[in-house]
């Protein structure tokens, strides 16, 4: 059982503290975070499968796969530091060095991150600046500030947190995120961080963040774009004592639980789309393999026709099962029905006999569901897309400026 913590973030974690400042790397919001643990912590990621990968990206990978202990993790917005060749790298090692160094730890024991317009060299004066400042200033409460100072376009920040009781006792997750656009599998530009006190042995930690981002962070699409930059970082620093073992009832509470909140940041991303009115779940049902769902439910969520017509409420059935068609999935079209929430739209056999305005009414809402019944076996899954609107156009036309 787990219950969610009021106003919860990654300090709610025993041991976690962090902190958000302005350093200036934008003009005016927060741009620096910093979250460090008082013990050292174990450590799993997974991260962007886009070719192009930025150099802190690079830097954490390496850090990750050594398989040692971490005890801080840095990020900028502002500044993605991707596409800058050998001197953004040497960029990212001088950032994470002169961190490890501030804060008395090993270099290897700091993940690093970035987030922000591509290709622009990283000005490290700033950068060092800000470092030397946010050192002085972590705090057992400044999570909601780390989680300001990662946003890019984003409009609010996304932190959630939980205790769990396990059988040995009550261990706590917290986390932050970041994302609004160039949102897609695998992953998207966005960022998550997240700390627990539970005692998990490295590879049954990266089993759980593997299983739980593929059921989370990788099942949202604003725009089908995917970036650079993107990552999801679990830590655990085991002050709770209370141990995870591989296979126990334990394990399987921790990762519902994990889960639970990465799905509510994913949804807190999607909704926070760039220019979104809307959030839209997508659950396509009754297919016959996962992969066969997933791929559908990833071609409507993709579709700028389908995002469009939600966005001007217009119940077009007929751009979703058309999506679906495209997909490259064999189905049935026939036997296909399709709701929005409750309301049938499209039955079987194309039958399509609804009252317009109350669909329109449907439609009408922030939160809709879109479901798509395939009628052709028993493999499900659920997926979170935004709606397409002018803010969108507006917001990418200008995103340097």
């Amino acid at each position: 059982m787990f219950t969610y913590i009021e106003n919860g973030s990654i300090t709610s974690v025993k041991g976690i503290k962090a902190a958000g400042i302005h350093a200036g790397l934008k003009r005016k919001r927060k741009d620096l975070a910093l979250i460090v643990s008082e013990q050292p912590c174990s450590v799993a990621g997974t991260f962007t499968l886009n070719k192009v990968q930025a150099a802190p990206l690079l830097v954490s990978k390496k850090v990750i796969a050594k398989g040692g202990k971490v005890k801080a993790i840095l990020v900028n917005s502002g500044n993605a530091n991707a596409c800058t060749g050998e001197r953004g790298y040497n960029d990212a090692l001088k950032s994470q060095k002169y961190c490890a160094k501030k804060l008395g730890v090993e270099q290897d024991e700091v993940i690093i991150s970035s987030t922000g317009v591509i290709g622009e060299y990283m000005p490290m004066h700033i950068l060092k600046n800000g470092i030397e400042s946010i050192v002085d200033q972590v705090t057992d409460d400044g999570g909601i500030k780390a989680a300001k100072a990662i946003l890019t376009t984003d409009l609010v920040e996304k932190a959630f947190a939980v205790n769990v009781k396990l059988s040995s006792g009550e261990v706590t997750i917290g986390g932050i995120a970041k994302g609004s656009g160039m949102i897609m599998p695998n992953m998207a530009t966005m960022l998550a961080f997240i700390a627990t006190d539970a005692d998990i042995e490295k590879d049954l930690l990266k089993k759980i963040l593997t299983k739980t981002v593929n059921n989370s962070f990788n099942k949202i699409s604003v725009d089908g774009d995917t970036s650079t930059n993107d990552m999801v970082v679990l830590i655990t620093n085991g002050v709770s004592k209370v141990k995870v073992e591989d296979g126990s009832e334990d394990e399987k509470l921790f990762t519902e639980a994990l889960q639970a909140i990465s799905i509510d940041m994913a949804k807190a991303i999607t909704k926070d789309g760039e220019g979104a009115s809307k959030l839209i779940t997508i659950e396509v049902k009754n297919g016959r393999t996962e992969s066969d769902v997933d791929t559908i439910a990833q071609t409507i969520a993709n579709s700028p026709l389908v995002k469009t017509a939600v966005y001007g409420s217009d119940a077009n059935w007929g751009r979703i099962i058309s999506a679906a068609g495209r997909s490259g999935v064999d189905f049935d079209p026939a036997k296909v029905e399709i709701k929005f929430d409750d309301m049938t739209i499209l039955a079987p056999n194309y039958c399509h006999e609804y009252d317009e305005e109350e669909a329109t009414a449907v439609l009408s809402k922030k939160e809709i569901t879109i479901s798509i019944n395939l009628n052709d076996g028993d493999a499900s899954t659920t997926w979170w897309t935004c709606d397409f609107t002018e803010k969108y156009i507006e917001i990418n036309a200008s995103y340097r400026s």
